[in-house]
């Protein structure tokens, strides 16, 4: 008998391990969204028409033998899976590949396509009319987000607020003067060490001018706002024995193999794993191999693979043709080679060859 698997989310890595698994066991991939959406991506979306197709990718071509099922998983415990529309799945193994929730526009919050870039474009209408842009938030997203709005539009005044006193903690002090460097060549003005005093008075992405107070003194003016901050893992859907791996901060613990504790049969990947390295595409698609691997080591016999989280890396691009890329074995990058390996093109054809749109 065919070996079943149920992999449940189709993002980066659930999408990779449902392809890989595809030639060997009987998959089934259950995913709410109608299509894949490349949320690496989803800011250079925001702010380029011409993008905003490009996010999105139909799963009909995914897998030759499996199916993609169009649903949602409400709960998951060691015995299978019950989805939103009743049915009760009951495979051999289960992938757990749900990923994080984000605010919009780093991360799409529309299960339907049409919705999705409704939502993108009526944003961007609202963003291009804003003299003054407020980001609050100076991780990753806030510092790519201030780089592709002021590659668009260079004579917008950009704001990123923080309460950190410093922009990406954990990497290098070389790379980050780096990134401080290339921000302040655009006009980026970076509040560190403060925090608005009072909410906004609009909704994120809405264009409607207000004034706040700094709590480190001062006052910052806007005509719009973005919050970019704030992920959160999903794994609610965990029940019975399952539930005793999540942690108080949503993520899952995982063994070397990625199994969750005392569940042979059950791998989880990804932003849900309370590993300690980067909330990556390249560290969900790093997992899926190994979760590759151990299904089909589990299948046909063989030794079982350990991930070992890997060090600090980062390729974080300010528009098409700025910013900087670290990694410990490569050290710093430039513009030009960050440009080269993401920025100019977001890695849209890898994904274009997986889903068959090419």
């Amino acid at each position: 008998m065919t070996t079943t698997v149920a992999v449940i989310g189709g993002g980066y890595g659930g999408t990779t391990v449902a392809k890989e698994l595809d030639s060997f066991t009987d998959v089934v991939l259950v995913e709410p969204r109608e299509d894949f959406v490349h949320h690496v991506a989803a800011l250079r979306g925001l702010v380029d028409p011409e993008w905003t197709d490009r996010l999105f990718y139909p799963y009909a071509r995914l897998l030759e033998r499996g199916r993609v099922l169009r649903d949602r998983a409400v709960s998951v415990d060691q015995d299978g899976v019950t989805l939103a529309s009743g049915e009760r799945l009951t495979p051999d193994y289960v992938v757990l590949a749900t990923g994080s929730a984000y605010p919009f526009p780093a991360k799409i919050d529309f299960h339907d396509s049409a919705s999705a870039k409704a939502k993108i474009r009526a944003t961007r209408e609202e963003l291009a009319g804003a003299e003054k842009v407020l980001l609050l938030g100076a991780g990753p997203v806030g510092l790519e987000l201030a780089g592709e709005i002021k590659a668009v539009w260079p004579e917008k005044t950009v704001t990123i607020v923080d309460p950190a006193k410093e922009i990406l903690p954990g990497f290098p002090e070389e790379f980050r003067a780096e990134i401080r460097r290339q921000l302040g060549d655009l006009g980026v003005e970076l509040l560190l060490g403060t925090s608005l005093t009072e909410q906004p008075v609009s909704e994120p992405g809405q264009a409607k001018t207000f004034t706040s107070g700094l709590t480190g003194g001062g006052e910052v003016t806007a005509d719009l706002w973005f919050q970019c901050y704030g992920g959160a893992p999903h794994t609610a859907y965990l029940d019975g024995e399952l539930a005793a791996a999540r942690q108080a901060n949503g993520q899952v613990a995982v063994t070397p193999e990625l199994r969750l504790p005392g569940q042979p049969r059950v791998f989880a990947l990804g932003d849900i794993t309370a590993l300690p390295e980067g909330k990556l595409a390249k560290v969900a698609g790093d997992h899926a191999e190994v979760v590759v691997a151990n299904i089909r080591a589990l299948v046909e016999g063989g030794e079982l693979r350990a991930h070992t989280p890997g060090g600090p890396m980062i390729s974080l691009p300010l528009g098409p043709s700025g910013g900087a890329t670290y990694a410990e074995e490569v050290g710093i990058l430039d513009a030009a080679t960050t440009s080269e390996i993401k920025g100019s093109h977001m890695m849209v054809s890898r994904y274009e060859e997986m889903f068959r749109t090419a």
